[in-house]
């Protein structure tokens, strides 16, 4: 799904990923490499048109990585080491968008709002198709583990039962609508 899907169907998880996704201007993006191991690479985020678009210099290694198996993880970056902020990931599949009209648009949009001009035709251009988005936070005083998982929309929290471990998961509603 597009990202506007998600923000029409979800308004307030829509919400939290445009603040904790898309704002800090900065994702984290796991790719697969060849041998089957994980990459974790910084890339910047941009919704244009209703989807969510990675773009990456042309050649890279992550951006190879997805030409091959397009299966992605964004992850929102993280400040704190309490998780007070919490976690918001997406998870799914991306579209190579070569159309050199596509990719002005976005070098436009990237020029207005991120301050930098990728050249149409001179990097990687990638949609992201929505399958799931996960959201986790802890509450530092308590210890509990709060998740929302959509679709299908699934929320609930884990009671902290110690420093390092939490309970079964509890139904709540908190988020998702």
């Amino acid at each position: 799904m597009r990202w506007e899907q998600v923000v029409a169907e979800q308004p307030r998880l829509g919400e939290l990923g445009t603040v904790r996704l898309l704002e800090p201007g900065v994702v984290l993006v796991a790719t697969v490499r060849r041998d089957g191991t994980p990459r974790v690479s910084p890339v910047e985020p941009l919704v244009v048109d209703g989807e969510l678009w990675l773009c990456m210099m042309q050649g890279s290694a992550k951006a190879a990585d997805l030409v091959r198996d397009p299966r992605v993880l964004v992850h929102n970056i993280v400040t704190s080491r309490d998780g007070a902020d919490g976690e918001f990931k997406v998870r799914g599949v991306v579209r190579t968008v070569d159309d050199l009209d596509v990719q002005q648009r976005f070098a436009d949009e990237a020029d207005r709002r991120l301050g930098w001009r990728p050249v149409p035709g001179r990097f990687h251009l990638f949609a992201v198709d929505v399958e799931s988005v996960t959201v986790i936070r802890y509450d530092t005083a308590s210890g509990d583990q709060y998740v929302a998982i959509w679709p299908p929309a699934r929320e609930f929290v884990r009671r902290g039962t110690s420093a390092t471990s939490v309970g079964e998961p509890e139904k709540t509603h908190e988020l998702l609508d």
